[in-house]
């Protein structure tokens, strides 16, 4: 009896030896990206569509996520690439005037994805990715929309006169490229089409940018593309208040005021960041890369859905026609390039 008590308490100490010893299994480890966004949240545009995009893989891959925001802030530019690099592996930046200070960060930590949105930088160490956007397509496709409305007097309270206006939030490489193609999509439609342009110095002031548009609408334009984020909405309202007509960017706009936003030129800041995450996810990312979004990627496009719809279906027609033969080569959209 006491050799089977014995039996029965080595067999008892060698079974919980062997359940000490069994691998335990390992914690998984939350994948964790942060968008770094020179400016702010809050425009329903640029930045805001970067965030929904970021919000959309976090969603899907399980990420623990953050929105650094630099708030056109100089001196939180440093700070917030820090903080990125001591919380996550990924970053996705929008590097307007921070450009040096990101490449010296990439170099410093070649550990580090960084995926620089809207704008090509490239370091020595060659590991940032850049999101290109041909913002030329959809700019001129957005031109074709303006200089068929602009001409179109059966539109409800459009002169006849051939001036369109733009409102820029600052003078850079990306906005003139916007201008440029929207002034060869009008003239594509009559070439004594001309186009005023104001620049604001901000992208955040809504009020300037309203007595910009307002100032646009008094010289004779009948329909102002806004490309100046937050401070962009203010001329959207400015179309309302003269009865008039504007262009959105960036998201759908065409509802943040109903009846006179005919159409948004869209760069999906958003889905570029899901597209650029899936092949980290996949391990088909490739640093160093420059990846072009057009129209044939859906990167950009120009959207007319809208709660009241404004334009005839003809104006609507020509311009997807014409997306189209960009979409196929058969169109070639000429591109700015700075001089």
């Amino acid at each position: 009896m006491k050799k089977t008590i014995l039996v029965l308490l080595v067999l008892s100490l060698l079974s919980v030896g062997l359940v000490g010893c069994a691998p335990q299994a390992e914690e998984q480890e939350v994948g964790k990206v942060v968008y770094v966004i020179n400016g702010a949240l809050g425009d329903n545009a640029f930045y805001d569509s970067g965030k929904a995009g970021l919000d959309q893989i976090a969603e899907e891959y399980g990420l623990e996520t953050r929105t650094i925001e630099c708030n056109f802030d100089a001196g939180q530019y440093e700070p917030a690439l820090q903080a990125a690099i001591n919380y996550a592996d990924v970053i996705f930046v929008i590097s307007y005037g921070f450009e040096d200070q990101l490449m010296e960060y990439a170099d410093s930590n070649p550990d580090k994805i960084f995926v620089n949105l809207d704008t090509v930088v490239q370091n020595e160490g060659g590991t940032i990715t850049s999101v290109d956007f041909i913002e030329e397509e959809s700019a001129y496709l957005t031109g074709i929309v303006a200089g068929m409305t602009t001409l179109d007097t059966s539109i409800p309270n459009i002169n006849d006169g051939k001036l369109i206006g733009a409102v820029g939030g600052d003078v850079d490489p990306v906005i003139e490229a916007f201008v440029f193609a929207y002034t060869n999509g009008a003239q594509s439609v009559d070439p004594e089409i001309t186009v005023e342009t104001k620049y604001l110095g901000t992208w955040e002031d809504t009020a300037k940018g309203k007595q910009a548009a307002l100032q646009l609408y008094d010289m004779g334009a009948d329909v102002v593309f806004q490309i100046a984020a937050a401070a962009g909405i203010g001329v959207l309202q400015a179309a309302t208040e003269r009865d008039l007509y504007a262009i959105g960017v960036d998201t759908n706009q065409n509802d943040l005021e109903p009846g006179h936003v005919v159409a948004s030129d869209i760069k999906d800041v958003g889905q570029a960041i899901i597209e650029v995450y899936k092949t980290i996810a996949d391990g088909t990312y490739e640093p160093g890369a420059v990846l072009e979004y057009g129209l044939a990627s859906g990167g950009v496009d120009v959207a007319f859905e809208a709660q009241v719809e404004i334009l005839p279906q003809d104006i609507i027609d020509y311009v997807n026609e014409v997306r189209q033969q960009i979409i196929d080569g058969e169109l070639v959209v000429e591109r700015y390039t700075v001089e």
